[in-house]
Formats: structure tokens, C-alpha cells, sequence
């Protein structure tokens, strides 16, 4: 059975810092890649950055570029998103998801699994 679990979320003061969590059963990570998306009330569902299956990155939205990084410890089966410099507007659920190619897609449609995603909330 396919499962993803995201864990790590929660409140933090804007410039702080959060690690997420992806942790994978069901599956090996080698032949996925695994995007991250998060949505905030009201909007819509938007990719952030994905981890192809060999370990590049792919950045979907350019106001996470040089704060967020996402890496793979495929030994562990899990996926982190490191999140530093927070802003308010970084405040969302997100989400892992799974793609069963070896490439990355900014379109959900595109990841047949996801987490229950876990809520960040950026504010003062």
C-alpha cells in the first residue's frame, strides 16, 4: 500500500525556519519523483518544487528560490523540504506527493499519491 506522511509543520515567527517531513511506504523513492505543493484558504492548489528521481531539483514557484530546499534520503524512504527565511505568504498546507516517473511535473494531476498534508503558519 502506497503512503506518504508529511510531518513538521507549524507556527514560526517570519525569517524563522521548518523542516518537513515526507516519509514513504508501499514504495522505494529510486524511481519517483516527489513534488511538494502547497494551498492556502481560497486558492488554488500550487507546485512548489519537486526532487526527480535522481536528485534534481525543480523550483515551480520563484519566491521560494535561495529559501527552500528539498533533498532525499532514499535509505530512510524520506523526503525534506527545508524551509528558511519563512514569510506570512509561505503560510499554506503543504504537500508531498508521488509521480511515478523519474521526472518532475509542476501539474497535480500529474502525482497519483499524496500525503493529508501538514499546515505551516508563518506570522507574528
Amino acid at each position: 500500500q502506497v503512503q506518504l506522511v508529511e510531518s513538521g509543520g507549524g507556527l514560526v515567527q517570519p525569517g524563522g525556519s521548518l523542516r518537513l517531513s515526507c516519509a514513504a511506504s508501499g514504495f522505494t523513492l529510486d524511481y519517483s519523483s516527489i513534488g511538494w505543493f502547497r494551498q492556502a484558504p481560497g486558492k488554488e492548489r500550487e507546485g512548489v518544487l519537486c526532487i526527480s528521481s535522481y536528485g534534481g531539483t525543480a523550483y515551480y514557484a520563484d519566491s521560494v528560490k535561495g529559501r527552500f530546499t528539498t533533498s532525499r534520503d532514499n535509505a530512510k524512504n524520506t523526503v525534506y523540504l527545508q524551509m528558511n527565511s519563512l514569510k506570512p505568504e509561505d503560510t499554506a498546507v503543504y504537500y508531498c506527493a508521488r509521480r511515478s516517473h523519474y521526472y518532475c511535473s509542476r501539474f497535480p494531476r500529474e502525482y497519483a499519491d499524496w500525503g493529508q498534508g501538514t499546515q505551516v503558519t508563518v506570522s507574528s
